[in-house]
């Protein structure tokens, strides 16, 4: 029998226009303390978010969403918040913030292949 691992997940979304609180639903972070491991998923849907706010500058949100990514991977890039240790960087990813790039709170769970979860977190949450 297989190990089960203790998750946590947050949703990442993005929020056109701060002052209305509407959100799309773009991407999940997945963390477990004892593997150590991040996983960010992500897409950006561009009609959707235009839909809330033709002015938005989806470039820009796409650069962020890299940033976020790079800081969930560690990358030597990712500036100084990926080189902190894993529950750092995701307690930072999922802080609460008021900018276009937003998550939810957490949630925890338990599964035996974080990567299959966070595959499928994303494909029922985002896409």
């Amino acid at each position: 029998m297989q190990d089960k691992h203790l998750y946590e997940y947050a949703v990442i979304r993005i929020v056109p226009r701060v002052e209305r609180e509407e959100f799309v639903n773009a991407g999940v972070i997945l963390f477990c303390k004892r593997q150590k491991f991040i996983k960010v998923l992500y897409t950006v849907n561009e009609a959707k978010l235009l839909m809330l706010n033709p002015k938005l500058d989806t470039n820009q949100v796409k650069r962020n969403l890299e940033a976020f990514e790079k800081v969930g991977m560690g990358a030597k890039d990712g500036g100084p918040i990926a080189r902190l240790e894993p529950a750092e960087r995701f307690r930072w990813l999922t802080a609460v913030r008021s900018s276009v790039i937003q998550t939810s709170r957490p949630h925890p769970g338990f599964c035996t292949d974080l990567e299959s979860k966070a595959q499928k977190l994303f494909e029922d949450l985002v896409l």
